[in-house]
């Protein structure tokens, strides 16, 4: 059988638009309070800019390309580029939608509005009329553009103005930009009544005080127009004497990367929507025109403002691990058992400490770490530097080349450096995006090592906000790979033999098709076979092709797929006995595992890798086993639990689309919200049987 049929195959960016439906579904669900909605909405336009800058960019420098390249819907970049085209636009039409009929009414009913200049009492116009003059006119720079003066290059995501003037001694009309400034507020709130909240946007005030800027210059209009740029980063790195310089130098480019996408405001006029599309060579197929504010990620800023807690979700305050409650030696504790925790449900704080601790203990000799993503200002960082400080090796490895975060993580590596740290920039042609960190210490029957391994960054921040699972060990087995791994990393060696570790680029890929085809095997000897697997992404042709054959064969296969899935659950003689799932929810779902019944005998792994070329063949990533019987449960529940959520669980439909199950007759369950109950019982039976053992009354023994 030919599984290479385009048509058993969703287009990878078509797919992805599929995602940022059902996020935008989240924005318009009424059921959710009004903030969440708005936030939900920000979080679909940051989406869709990092879509353009990124991956309608790279379609952009294949357009020359008539061939597929390997895509497997068989589409070539400019067929993918249109049907984008057509579904992004559609998309922003529902996104302004369901802000202007559905959230932002409903907001004006709470007494809760945003005004136009043109709405102002008198007031009002007076409070905003001397702000601008005491802080917005100082800031603003009008740039003409004529034969002496050409378009101006403009930072990427800015909003901007498009002013079209008449000079009163020539004939034909002239353009100016004017860039609204990013320095202060775009949400001014203004004086009202007690009983409402009134605000008004700063591009409101610039746009209705734009004729101060041009005197003698008769203003016919002014729109506002936000450009997104490509901000792929391309770096040879084979050439690059120094990649740290040279990613600096590459991410000054990634402002002026050329335009891919140019949004405007509906009531633009014809000649400056012409003359912007000719500026910018854009064609109609790249300009999208909004019916409301451009740039809806500042519905985020507004969403967190104070006092609107009665539109927003109780927060839900991570618990702490109730292995480590009560107990100082942090490393007595993971000598007794593996341990295996629940983010954001269970504290990211036991990580941090775990560094912390290690960083001051005596006993400690050496820390490896890597780091992908860390929060601006990370705890784990510092514990790092300060473990330098205290004279232990410390050996880091960050990833420079991790996208958007690169500003971020050079910085950091300077000052690991400057502390004393031994920094690697990762590897040359490889993203370094595994989850690490090793303790080597001394205790009195000799070295032992102590290891972290998670599907998640070491990012205190998103921690809060993203569902990871955290590991820890101090198991010889583990310690002897992890050792192995980071001298591969940071050395020449080339070990390609593991106790426990599956690592890409080089065994990775191998291990997830031994198991699959494993598990078909054992449906076609008619044993139970099933797959169980959560991740964020389903691209690679390979592994696809691999679950076809296991469905073929009978394998029960459900998968949990966050974001793209290029695979098509339910075709007919190929993929029957696949179903596959989306959870989009308060937290982002981020933990990767994968489950497969192994004859009754299952083996589970977690692991930082989705199931994406980019994981399996360009980046260093690691799969490991979790073996204890109570952790493996644990990880079964998780899966059985998401699999059984009928709040915010998804279904791909043969379209490609994704549909809520019917919830009839059915427990209300969201997933979600299990969990942190799971963990906040937890907790509360830990206290109680504490007390229990505090307050032991002592028997009366009988003689």
């Amino acid at each position: 059988m030919d599984l290479s049929n385009p048509n058993y195959y969703f287009n990878r960016e078509l797919s992805w638009l599929e995602f940022n439906e059902r996020v935008l579904e989240e924005a318009q669900d009424k059921g959710n309070l009004l903030m969440e909605r708005l936030r939900f909405l920000a979080i679909t336009a940051s989406n869709l800019d990092e879509f353009f800058m990124v991956r309608v960019s790279n379609l952009w420098n294949l357009d020359a390309a008539e061939s597929p390249k390997g895509e497997p819907a068989g589409l070539t970049p400019k067929q993918q580029l249109h049907a984008i085209s057509i579904k992004a636009h559609d998309m922003v039409n529902r996104q302004y939608s369901c802000l202007n009929r559905s959230i932002l009414a409903a907001l004006e009913k709470e007494g809760i509005s945003i005004l136009g200049f043109e709405d102002l009492n008198e007031m009002q116009k007076e409070v905003v009329n001397r702000y601008f003059k005491s802080t917005v006119y100082p800031i603003l720079t009008p740039m003409a553009i004529d034969g002496s003066r050409p378009f101006p290059l403009l930072n990427n995501k800015t909003l901007n103005l498009i002013i079209e003037l008449m000079s009163p001694d020539k004939e034909e009309d002239i353009f100016a930009v004017l860039q609204i400034p990013t320095v202060i507020s775009r949400i001014l709130p203004l004086p009202c009544d007690d009983d409402k909240r009134q605000f008004i946007l700063l591009e409101d005030i610039v746009a209705a005080h734009v004729e101060d800027l041009f005197e003698g210059y008769i203003v016919l209009s002014a729109s506002t127009f936000r450009m997104t740029r490509n901000s792929d980063l391309s770096i040879d790195e084979e050439e690059a004497e120094d990649l740290l310089n040279e990613m600096e130098k590459s991410i000054k480019r990634r402002k002026w990367g050329d335009p891919v996408r140019l949004e405007v405001e509906k009531s633009i006029g014809k000649s400056s929507r012409r003359f912007l599309e000719s500026s910018l060579d854009l064609t109609s197929e790249d300009i999208y025109e909004t019916s409301g504010p451009l740039d809806l990620t500042v519905w985020m800023s507004f969403s967190n403002l104070p006092g609107f807690e009665a539109y927003r979700n109780k927060p839900l305050s991570p618990q702490p691990c109730i292995d480590f409650l009560d107990r100082e030696d942090i490393f007595q504790v993971i000598r007794e058992k593996d341990i295996l925790v629940h983010h954001p449900y269970e504290s990211f704080d036991c990580v941090v400490n775990y560094v912390k601790t290690a960083a001051s203990d005596p006993q400690v000799l050496a820390i490896k770490q890597t780091l992908y993503r860390v929060s601006g200002h990370s705890p784990i960082v510092s514990a790092l530097m300060q473990a330098a400080e205290n004279g232990k090796q410390v050996t880091v490895l960050v990833e420079l080349k991790a996208r958007f975060d690169e500003e971020n993580n050079i910085n950091w590596a300077k000052k690991l450096e400057q502390s004393g740290c031994h920094v690697v920039y990762g590897l040359v042609g490889l993203k370094i995006h595994c989850k690490i960190c090793l303790v080597v210490r001394r205790e009195d029957d000799g070295i032992r090592r102590y290891i972290h391994l998670g599907t998640g960054n070491y990012n205190d921040s998103t921690a809060k906000i993203y569902t990871d699972i955290g590991f820890f060990t101090c198991r010889e087995t583990f310690g002897q790979d992890v050792s192995k791994l980071f001298n591969v990393l940071t050395g020449y060696s080339a070990t390609s033999s593991w106790n426990k570790l599956a690592v890409a680029p080089t065994s990775l890929r191998a291990m997830f098709l031994h198991y699959i085809a494993a598990e078909a095997k054992n449906a076609r000897e008619g044993k139970d076979a099933c797959i169980l697997a959560k991740m964020n992404s389903l691209v690679d042709i390979g592994i696809i092709q691999a679950l076809y054959k296991a469905s073929i064969a009978g394998v029960k296969i459900k998968l949990i797929v966050r974001g793209i899935c290029c695979l098509k659950s339910g075709l007919e003689g190929i993929s029957e006995n696949i179903s596959v799932m989306s959870i989009v929810d308060r937290f982002l779902e981020h933990s990767r595992i994968y489950y497969f019944e192994n004859g009754g005998n299952p083996k589970i792994f977690l692991s930082s890798a989705d199931l994406m070329p980019r994981n399996l063949d360009r980046r260093v990533e690691v799969a490991f086993p979790v073996e204890d019987a109570s952790l493996k449960e644990k990880l079964i529940d998780i899966l059985e639990t998401t699999l059984s959520d009928t709040v915010k669980l998804r279904v791909q439909q043969p379209d490609g689309s994704y549909e809520k199950v019917d919830r009839r007759g059915k427990e209300h369950i969201q997933s979600q919200l299990r969990f942190y109950d799971q963990a906040v019982k937890s907790v509360a039976d830990y206290i109680e049987q504490s007390n229990r053992e505090i307050f032991k009354p002592i028997l009366h023994s009988q003689e």
